[in-house]
């Protein structure tokens, strides 16, 4: 086998390897994604089971509190925006 031959081996064996890796971490963040969406998924239903009194335990007290909390602020937000005025548009400086 050629020097070129070897540097081509090499650089398609250098290439093969990164394909791999790359497909690996893709495939794991995608999984990692799929895990959040999960968690999310299942804090919500347990949220909601909690709030109508379906399930009850002191570890989600506090997360349950700190959802209504936040949902309350969000609210709260979006109600201001609407009372708010509109302010006036600023007049440009009159010419002199």
């Amino acid at each position: 086998m050629g020097f070129m031959d070897k540097v081509k081996s090499t650089v398609k064996s250098g290439a093969e390897q990164a394909a791999t890796k790359a497909q690996e971490e893709y495939e794991r963040m995608q999984t990692r994604r799929e895990l959040s969406q999960a968690y999310e998924d299942l804090g919500v239903k347990a949220f909601d089971l909690a709030e109508r009194g379906d399930i009850s335990h002191a570890d989600l007290s506090a997360d349950v509190d700190r959802v209504k909390t936040l949902k309350a602020q969000l609210a709260a937000i979006g109600t201001e925006q609407a009372e708010a005025p509109a302010a006036a548009p600023e007049e440009p400086p009159a010419a002199g």
